[in-house]
């Protein structure tokens, strides 16, 4: 979703319950947390093209202060597949940026201009926009990591997985260092809602547009970020492409965390939320980990 909401509402009128409470509603909520969100700690290059189509662009958070290169993260926004912008997600990349990454926001393009797979196609386009340019911000190309929320950690998911997306673009498969998950749908067979079945092909829908299936000896290290309260994704989406990861011996981390829902998960990391839980401490220290 791209468009964040609340389950249950804390009865204390703290600034989260006020910021929260709207959220049931519409997409306002997301302007009101950029609006919390401080500038101080990044400088942003905006609509940067990755490819010659309208949606195929993106916006860079390049910290203000810390060590360079850094560490880059390529954030894939949810909505499934139907919705959303990366304007509305400025603080992800604030929250990125604040930790001494390099923040990359990607928009790509949307149901019902296209289906599966052309949406992960523009990902990998992305991605290799970011691999030939974002040394010149600051980043480290050799340090690159995929993060999504929602249907954007699909699409970041498949590229990890998958290498024929990356190989397509240009880009080498194993310069990922690694995958951050949040909430995302990876094993959702059969299609039971109109506009899955409309965006992956139904009824000939293959096997191979499931992320758990693209599993491979040798895939990046992972992190998998799960909401316990989500109705909107289960949990077990994670839970079992976990478990394919580790047949095969990849490296994967699972946390779940309570007091949280599929909106409030990506929530968690805008300034006025995050003493919810520990969302971003853990996927930067797994970056941090990783890159090394």
């Amino acid at each position: 979703m791209s468009c964040f909401r609340e389950i249950a509402m804390p009865r204390r009128r703290t600034l989260a319950a006020l910021l929260l409470a709207p959220l049931a509603s519409a997409c306002a909520p997301l302007a009101l947390i950029n609006g919390l969100t401080p500038t101080d700690t990044f400088r942003r290059e905006t609509a940067l093209a990755y490819g010659a189509l309208e949606r195929q662009k993106l916006d860079l958070y390049i910290p203000a202060s810390g060590a360079t290169p850094a560490p880059v993260v390529v954030f894939f926004f949810g909505g499934s597949w139907r919705s959303g912008s990366r304007g509305d997600y400025l603080f992800v990349g604030e929250a990125l940026a604040a930790r001494g990454f390099v923040a990359v926001v990607a928009d790509y393009r949307l149901y019902p201009e296209v289906r599966y797979p052309d949406f992960v196609a523009d990902s990998a386009l992305a991605v290799r926009w970011v691999s030939e340019n974002v040394a010149r911000s600051g980043g480290d190309p050799e340090r690159l990591f995929l993060m999504g929320h929602s249907a954007g950690a699909y699409n970041a998911a498949m590229l990890a997985f998958d290498e024929q997306y990356l190989g397509r673009a240009g880009v080498r498969p194993r310069a990922v260092r690694g995958f951050v998950g949040l909430a995302g749908p990876y094993d959702f067979l059969p299609l039971t809602s109109r506009l899955l079945q409309n965006v992956f092909g139904y009824p000939d829908t293959s096997p191979s547009t499931q992320p758990i299936n693209a599993v491979r000896a040798g895939a990046p290290p992972v992190l998998l970020l799960t909401a316990r309260n989500d109705v909107i994704v289960s949990p077990g989406n994670s839970a079992r492409l976990a478990a394919r990861l580790r047949s095969v011996g990849g490296r994967v981390r699972e946390i779940g965390y309570d007091g949280l829902d599929h909106g409030t998960l990506l929530g968690a990391l805008a300034v006025p939320l995050r003493d919810r839980a520990p969302v971003l401490d853990d996927l930067a220290g797994f970056v941090r980990d990783e890159a090394g």
